[in-house]
């Protein structure tokens, strides 16, 4: 089968659906399959208009214009992809869209409009912005005309089959990792009796004036893991929707219930309000906060390795992507109801799922004294790898691809 990938953003951008694209696009072509990517991003070295790179042997259009921040949108891009899916020989065009995807919907007019079987997920949560797109009607009129819909966890389709209607389905296409890459060994030790830095010297914590060393018991009077802080940790674009400082905030209402000194708190990432969490934290005077940056996800491994709890603070969560990669590696995971989280994270057996931001550093304090329960979720987490695996998202993606030619080709569909 030969598959067209099309997107509004893709590497060298770095974000959810960039990475996720390029994933399905490799394993696609490990099952045997021809994938080549469309996207309004600019190339690696600023190639455009219609310029063609290739990442890990895969050709990628880029159907891009000079902009300011080069931001992936192109007006201009229809006629030009037209021309190249004419040519392609394409059997399905996957679009891969969000909230606002100027260039995917584009591209979905575009494969509509030639008759190309076409399959869309959506990696977003559409509540809040529901009622907007019932209004224009779009997202409806595609699926009856044989648009394959899905989303990338049953949160995120539940709005998206309001909006189609009874007479089109929604499919759950959830995202993937590679799960032996991110997997640790049941057998192995726990985060808290590893031997590391932390545990053989000073912890050095991040602050905003520099470095500080945190009180640390010489190794002979070594502390139980209850006089330990609890390692927190997370992954997230810093930006207002991810809602770093009101993780900040929350992690603090926690110390407050637990005690001083209970916990430190890891934020990797990069974005927008990186100044603002650095404000709040210079202005409340919290040195137990480090903001190391955005790290390889070798890197990412060995810091989920090295913490007790994973924490996702946002309640527009679709998928989460970072949180699955450490509920795999071990990590209990305290996330958001409402959430994509919960489709890999069962409240109680490999994390806690709360419904806000009280409840949330509730539960942080209760877990920092209760390691004993830490530990039965750790444990759990390693003993029971999540399906999410890519072989099993791929066979799914292609299932959507069968669905998408067999809408196209049905009666009055185009």
């Amino acid at each position: 089968m030969k598959v067209a990938l099309l997107s509004d953003c893709y590497l060298p951008r770095l974000g959810g659906i960039e990475v996720q694209t390029h994933d399905l696009a490799r394993h696609l072509v490990a099952l045997g399959h021809e994938v080549e990517v469309f996207t309004a991003t600019p190339g690696p070295e600023g190639e455009m208009r219609g310029e063609i790179t290739v990442i890990d042997g895969i050709p990628v259009h880029r159907l891009a214009i000079r902009l300011p921040w080069e931001l992936p949108v192109n007006p201009l891009a229809p006629r030009e992809l037209r021309r190249r899916l004419t040519g392609g020989g394409f059997d399905v065009a996957h679009v891969q869209t969000g909230v606002v995807s100027p260039f995917a919907w584009d591209s979905t007019r575009v494969t509509i409009g030639m008759g190309l079987p076409t399959a869309m997920t959506w990696h977003c949560m559409l509540g809040p912005v529901a009622p907007g797109f019932g209004a224009v009607g779009f997202v409806k009129r595609w699926a009856a005309k044989g648009v394959a819909m899905s989303a990338v966890s049953a949160v995120a389709a539940a709005p998206l089959r309001e909006l189609v209607g009874p007479s089109a389905s929604v499919s759950v296409l959830p995202n993937g990792i590679d799960v032996a890459r991110w997997r640790l060994p049941p057998s192995g030790p726990t985060p808290t009796t590893q031997s590391s830095e932390q545990e053989s010297g000073p912890i050095v914590v991040h602050s905003i004036g520099g470095e500080r060393q945190a009180d640390r018991p010489s190794l002979t009077a070594q502390p139980s893991e209850q006089e330990m802080p609890l390692r927190l940790v997370t992954a997230m674009r810093l930006a207002a929707r991810k809602r770093p400082r009101a993780l900040v905030k929350l992690v603090a209402r926690a110390e407050q219930l637990a005690g001083r000194g209970s916990f430190s708190l890891t934020v990797l990432g990069e974005g927008p309000d990186r100044g603002k969490v650095e404000s709040h934290l210079a202005d409340e005077g919290i040195g137990w906060v480090s903001l190391p940056g955005r790290v390889s996800r070798e890197e990412l491994r060995a810091r989920y390795a090295a913490a007790d709890v994973y924490v996702s603070p946002s309640a527009l969560e679709s998928f989460g992507i970072a949180a699955l990669e450490a509920r795999t590696a071990g990590l209990p995971v305290v996330g958001r109801s409402g959430s994509g989280i919960g489709e890999f994270v069962t409240h109680g057996q490999g994390g806690l799922i709360v419904p806000d931001d009280a409840a949330m550093a509730g539960a942080l304090a209760g877990l920092a004294v209760d390691r004993d329960r830490l530990a039965a979720m750790r444990r759990w987490n390693l003993e029971h790898p999540p399906e999410q695996d890519w072989p099993h998202v791929a066979a799914l993606a292609l299932a959507e691809y069968e669905r998408a030619i067999e809408l196209s080709t049905a009666p009055g569909r185009r």
